[in-house]
């Protein structure tokens, strides 16, 4: 009896041990996302592209991909690293910049955890952007389109980023030496770095707040204009049902090289979401951006880029990685700045937008 009792604990323990190497998380983790779209811009534009300071679901009157996506994660222990490679109007708006491959390289970054018992790590290499509330996912975002605001700051960048956050969660700090303003490769005859920050403070579950910064030249060094740009939003969930987000840039350039005179631009966005049951969400979104001295939007018109904008939002979620969404959204400009397919110039602008996003 007493063989049989030890041969019963030896295989318990090794089927104990075949359960665990079982159940054991895979460090690696494969993932995809695709998002086709179709809108109609009602000034129609002769190039069938949205006005230049479009970067995402940029094309008009005709099905198109913004994003199709396929990623690689890696993590265990102290390590993680991520691989993306994407294609689509969203990558042909953002990356035109970019010599080669390197326009389809969506993340590409290796980090390491510099503590054993803090939550510090230096991630390096191709980034997404530690700038604004809204990412290239729509899926992620309030809205199915990109506010003007996030259109026109960074998406991506390319550096090293020192992280730390609390034991709490309640805090994540980060500094950042870059490359420059959404770059992956850096300005021809550019020798200077550029830098950032980024301070998160969630005191609720319910509330998160964010300030986020950069200052560098994205120019050549003969003509070096330093740039300084702040953003900061807040993310309220005030029921089940509501939520809302609230960000604004602000930022300064040089006029001249060493120059003290700056020109200035600043944009606000509100957006409200209602989730009447768990597949329907409304979202309705409230902006303004204002560049009269064309330092982000280039408009070649006396007033530059001074803009209202507001959308309305339905999404229908179809299976829990599926939605369908559908926006109308109108532009009023202080200048005919906007285009139609005869030439004429308008200051409004209006368009309907629908799509399908799927995750995998």
């Amino acid at each position: 009896m007493k063989k049989i009792a030890m041969l019963l604990a030896v295989m318990s323990g090794v089927t104990g041990s075949l359960c665990a190497q079982e159940t054991e998380t895979n460090p690696l983790t494969i993932s995809g996302y695709a998002e086709l779209y179709y809108q109609q811009d009602f000034r129609n534009p002769q190039k069938n592209t949205r006005p230049g300071f479009v970067y995402s679901h940029n094309r008009n009157n005709e099905f198109s991909v913004n994003l199709g996506l396929l990623k690689a994660n890696f993590q265990k222990d102290n390590v993680r690293a991520n691989l993306g490679v994407g294609v689509g109007s969203y990558m042909n708006a953002n990356y035109a910049a970019e010599p080669g491959v390197l326009k389809n390289i969506y993340q590409a970054n290796v980090g390491f955890k510099l503590s054993k018992n803090h939550n510090l790590w230096l991630d390096a290499g191709i980034l997404p952007s530690h700038i604004g509330f809204e990412s290239a996912i729509a899926a992620d975002c309030f809205t199915l389109t990109r506010s003007m605001l996030a259109d026109n700051s960074p998406y991506f960048e390319t550096g090293a980023k020192l992280f730390y956050g609390s034991p709490d969660g309640k805090w994540d700090m980060a500094l950042l030496i870059l490359n420059g303003w959404q770059r992956i490769q850096r300005v021809d005859g550019n020798s200077t770095p550029a830098f950032g920050h980024q301070l998160t403070f969630r005191p609720s579950d319910r509330v998160t707040l964010n300030s986020s910064s950069f200052i560098g030249n994205d120019m050549p060094d003969e003509n070096r204009l330093m740039r300084y740009f702040h953003n900061f939003y807040g993310q309220f969930t005030l029921s089940n049902q509501f939520a809302l987000v609230a960000g604004f840039d602000i930022g300064a350039q040089q006029k001249e090289k060493g120059s003290s005179d700056y020109n200035s631009w600043y944009s606000p966005v509100l957006i409200a979401k209602y989730s009447p049951s768990k597949r329907v969400r409304i979202a309705a979104r409230g902006e303004y951006y204002h560049d009269k001295s064309q330092v982000i939007v280039a408009t070649d018109s006396e007033n530059g880029f001074q803009t209202f904008g507001g959308s309305l939002n339905l999404d229908y979620q179809i299976m829990p990685n599926l939605v369908w969404r559908t926006e109308v959204k109108t532009l009023h400009s202080e200048d005919r700045i906007f285009i139609d397919r005869d030439g004429a110039r308008n200051r409004e602008n209006t368009l309907a937008i629908t799509s399908l996003a799927i995750r995998f």
